[in-house]
């Protein structure tokens, strides 16, 4: 039977990988807040449909693509049928619209904004590395009197193929904090974001704000999680 860490332990090692990064880079949706708590992703994810059939270009997409809850299925398969074209171009611009009504009643991740204040004020540097659009995050996070808390943002382009679980909007930060990767810790709740900080060589902290989120992350790989950021802020007030 394998043996498992003593919680003494477990809570050290956690503690010891929060303290100790010099960069920090947070995904979005979920670790900072909901996007879609009041503007639905099912209905955004709808309504892309319906843009698409009214452009005659539906059919791109199977039936069980035209059935799903989640925007970035659509914009992924429009993607790869259409690589780099005006229609993924103006499809993505709509994600974007969409996302931009959606933070105006995003709702904020318990102990978010402190942790985010705490971290900074320890002296690590801050960015924001997520799928969604960079201009959502920035009106989110200034509205939230976050902004100036990070100093870049890098989310979703044009090129669906660069969504995370492809590392490049890690690799982005990495290279504008002129970063080692052994100093950095990426905060996520998400598969694609455990998949994307190993790809990128990062140390990897997720967050499960339930049993569902938990068990994604733990299938994934991720060795660390916390179910509330109070877990996260406490260690850095010490």
């Amino acid at each position: 039977m394998a043996q498992t860490e003593p919680v003494a332990t477990q809570t050290e090692n956690l503690q010891q990988l929060i303290t100790r990064a010099r960069y920090v880079l947070f995904d979005f949706d979920g670790p900072i807040c909901r996007v879609f708590a009041g503007h639905s992703a099912d209905g955004v994810a709808r309504g892309l449909v319906d843009w698409l059939d009214g452009q005659d270009t539906g059919h791109l997409l199977t039936e069980e693509e035209r059935r799903t809850t989640d925007p970035w299925d659509v914009f992924r398969a429009v993607g790869r049928r259409r690589p780099g074209s005006e229609l993924v171009a103006a499809l993505e611009e709509r994600l974007t619209q969409e996302e931009l009504r959606a933070v105006r009643s995003a709702l904020p991740t318990a102990h978010a904004d402190p942790l985010v204040r705490t971290w900074a004020a320890t002296g690590a540097r801050l960015a924001v590395t997520t799928n969604n659009s960079p201009l959502a995050v920035r009106r989110y996070l200034e509205a939230r009197g976050l902004n100036n808390r990070f100093e870049h943002v890098y989310g979703r382009t044009p090129d669906p193929g660069l969504l995370k679980p492809h590392p490049h909007c890690l690799q982005q930060a990495l290279a504008a904090f002129g970063a080692d990767p052994s100093d950095v810790l990426m905060l996520g709740d998400s598969a694609p974001d455990v998949e994307a900080a190993m790809r990128a060589g990062v140390a990897f902290l997720g967050y499960a704000r339930n049993d569902r989120k938990e068990k994604e992350l733990r299938e994934a790989g991720a060795e660390h999680i916390v179910c509330s950021l109070l877990e996260v802020v406490q260690p850095l007030k010490r």
